[in-house]
């Protein structure tokens, strides 16, 4: 594949996902990115009507800041999440200007593939061999493990003092099974914001979900939050598609590995979750395509 040509491009800088700086209202940078426009596909596939269409619906979050996030006044949401489906858009040879981003939260991720409302879905989606049943999952492209947000004059700072208390997250995510085999009493919301709000307001006890994602709530308002806990999961991030194009699996490992090779995969950590001063990972090992 032709190699992605990146330039990072100020965008309402947000720092996340270490607990150190400030995360802004827009979670990151975004970059400007040049779609390959000698991409060819074995015709019949999936990849080959997307590039012919010369456009992409991509389901992303639009709340958690650093991965996936749009603010009131933005008219595109920015992260890491965003920036990988940029990746693999311009390797379909689509530009980003020709890709409808489509806020999908947990709860609709299977029914949005299932249903066509979308091609990819590239939003903090954890691979489970459950949800392999139904869609198809690549990667994974990023590596992560569940905590605890609660706060700040809270006592809870091991997983043991979460039993017996409410804890909420996502309605659809895994980290409602993980909290609840913790012997919490789990309560799922539609967003990770509402979530956020019934821990400030003190009507729930703590929110769960990845330390990346909490993280950078924290950082929003580290006067009233804080994460406790050392990670108690493996969360592994995988990119979304239809189990009727399963030929889309390579397309997608291929492209996440040449966006290592190339750097483009750490200039996309780089300009989102890494500008708080994490470290930036490795891609890790990809799952073989069945």
């Amino acid at each position: 594949m032709t190699r992605i040509k990146v330039a990072a491009v100020a965008a309402g800088l947000a720092m996340v996902a270490a607990g150190c700086g400030d995360a802004g209202s827009s979670g990151g940078e975004t970059r400007d990115v040049e779609a390959d426009e000698n991409a060819e596909f074995e015709s019949g596939t999936r990849m080959a009507e997307l590039n012919e269409q010369g456009s992409i619906k991509i389901g992303v979050k639009f709340d958690q800041p650093g991965i996936g996030f749009k603010g009131a006044s933005e008219d595109e949401p920015v992260g890491f999440d965003v920036e990988i489906g940029k990746i693999l858009a311009a390797d379909l040879g689509i530009a980003p200007e020709d890709i409808e981003w489509v806020e999908t939260i947990s709860d609709n991720r299977e029914p949005f593939l299932e249903e066509g409302e979308v091609d990819l879905v590239v939003a903090s989606y954890s691979i489970t061999e459950e949800r392999r049943q139904v869609v198809g999952q690549a990667g994974p492209y990023y590596e992560t493990g569940q905590q605890l947000l609660v706060r700040s004059d809270s006592d809870i700072s091991t997983v043991e003092d979460i039993k017996g208390t409410e804890v909420c997250s996502v309605t659809g995510s895994t980290s409602l099974e993980n909290i609840e085999a913790e012997g919490a009493t789990a309560r799922g919301f539609d967003t990770y914001s509402e979530c956020v709000d019934q821990v400030l307001n003190g009507s729930l006890d703590a929110m769960t979900t990845d330390g990346a994602i909490l993280l950078g709530y924290a950082a929003e308002d580290p006067d009233n939050l804080k994460v406790v806990v050392e990670p108690f999961s493996e969360e592994r991030y995988g990119v979304g598609y239809s189990k009727d194009a399963p030929e889309m699996c390579d397309f997608i490992n291929d492209s996440l590995e040449t966006a290592a090779e190339d750097g483009s995969y750490d200039e996309a950590f780089e300009i989102t979750l890494g500008e708080s001063g994490v470290e930036t990972p490795e891609l890790p090992a990809l799952d073989p395509c069945a």
